[in-house]
């Protein structure tokens, strides 16, 4: 049994009989932490967590938005997803580094198997956060939850070298609220019990899945907390804002029943999707996710051995409306190349210039080793067998040395060479 060990800055800390336990693990300033951490690395003096500065864009071209923020910038009234000029004018002396995907994905792996240790029910939510469903480890460790997220937390911080806040509910909604309480390096709960206190208080703003466009509505409404919100009356909510305003209402009455789907729960179809905290309204960030989705979607499909049929991108907007397209392949594949191409591709035709939230790359009709299709194919198109020999080699070398450890420039040089065709 491990110690537990209270944290005050939570609020909690009452050990009490629970039916779910959930954690929400979210990293701190991700982006801009692994920035810095990879810096620091290659012999930089300087930590950019420690500076005003932020990850987006192009610094010499000054366009893009902020994708993260240090505390020092956030200081300067930098926010996330607002035009790098724009911060720029808030902070003349700002250092603006551009995004690097590959290092992203190696530190989210990193932290993925690390806690593969403790279960395999883990939902990668995006990127940089991720739903543990801890129920069923009260045989290993006992009910001390908070004791056990101390660990995950600390562990993080001490082997892998950045901190993350985790939040602890019966419900991933919450799990999620309270993991974004006081940053960083934290360990927060908000049970049923707590939302009165420490949720209803805070501006309608802060609940998840509330945008500007949606706080200026809520506003005109006279709706400014998320307790106005709890309160009001959910049939007017529902007339205003339809499907949306009943789901948001009871967001902030705390209840979600939604599971924590783990990899391996997903029998029909392989997918993986990203939700942001801001509104992204470009192209080509758009393009970045959906690279890093398709990235990850291949390699799971290589290491269970199935080829995909269909290839589909999911998109929700501010306002949760969700719509989707999808395309039957002419031959299975699990190549990341193919899946990437069909997926943009699928993003420009199906996508409505409205502010994205969630962006997901999903493959279904699923087979195992579709031989005869893929070597009639393969004998027609020398590059394309090259290309699956190229990635099982990747794989190989990234089970063995951890994920992308070997960068695909290809794949990395993609926007490029499609800003090039322009």
């Amino acid at each position: 049994m491990i110690e537990w060990k209270k944290d005050d800055s939570s609020g909690g800390g009452i050990m009490m009989p629970r039916n779910r336990i959930i954690f929400h693990i979210d990293v701190n300033s991700a982006f801009l932490s692994w920035e810095a951490l990879e810096r620091l690395k290659q012999g930089s003096n300087v930590d950019l967590r420690t500076i005003p500065s932020i990850v987006g864009g192009d610094p010499s071209k000054r366009h893009g938005i902020v994708l993260a923020k240090s505390i020092p910038a956030k200081k300067y009234g930098i926010v996330t997803g607002e035009p790098v000029f724009q911060a720029l004018k808030k902070c003349p002396n700002l250092t603006v580094v551009p995004p690097s995907h590959h290092i992203y994905e190696r530190n989210s792996r990193a932290m993925i198997d690390l806690l593969l240790d403790y279960t395999p029910d883990i939902e990668q939510f995006s990127i940089d956060e991720c739903f543990i469903d801890a129920t069923g480890l009260k045989l290993r460790f006992g009910d001390d939850y908070m004791a056990l997220a101390w660990q995950i937390k600390d562990r993080i911080r001490d082997e892998l070298g950045f901190t993350v806040n985790i939040g602890i509910s019966e419900n991933k909604l919450l799990a999620k609220m309270a993991s974004d309480f006081q940053k960083p390096d934290r360990v927060h709960t908000l049970f049923p019990e707590e939302i009165q206190q420490k949720m209803w208080p805070l501006p309608v703003s802060e609940l998840y899945m509330v945008g500007k466009a949606a706080t200026a509505r809520f506003e005109m409404m006279g709706i400014k907390t998320i307790g106005d919100l709890a309160r009001a009356n959910p049939a007017v909510l529902e007339q205003q804002l339809k499907k949306y305003g009943l789901m948001i209402w009871e967001y902030a009455n705390g209840r979600d029943s939604s599971p924590v789907k783990s990899q391996e729960s997903e029998a029909k179809d392989l997918s993986n999707e990203t939700t942001v905290s801001f509104d992204i309204t470009d192209k080509e960030i758009a393009r970045l996710y959906i690279l890093s989705l398709s990235e990850t979607v291949g390699m799971r499909l290589r290491k269970a051995g199935l080829y995909a049929g269909v290839v589909a991108i999911h998109i929700k907007n501010s306002n949760f409306e969700a719509y989707s397209r999808q395309r039957k392949l002419e031959n299975p594949t699990q190549d990341t190349n193919v899946i990437f191409s069909t997926a943009a591709e699928l993003f420009e035709q199906v996508w409505r210039k409205d502010p994205v939230r969630l962006i997901g790359v999903a493959t279904s009709q699923l087979q195992k080793d579709p031989v005869k299709q893929l070597d009639v194919f393969s004998l027609a198109s020398p590059k394309r067998e090259d290309r699956a020999k190229l990635h099982e080699s990747i794989d190989k070398i990234r089970e063995k040395y951890g994920y992308n450890y070997v960068v695909r420039g290809s794949l990395l040089n993609l926007n490029r060479k499609q800003d090039e065709k322009k």
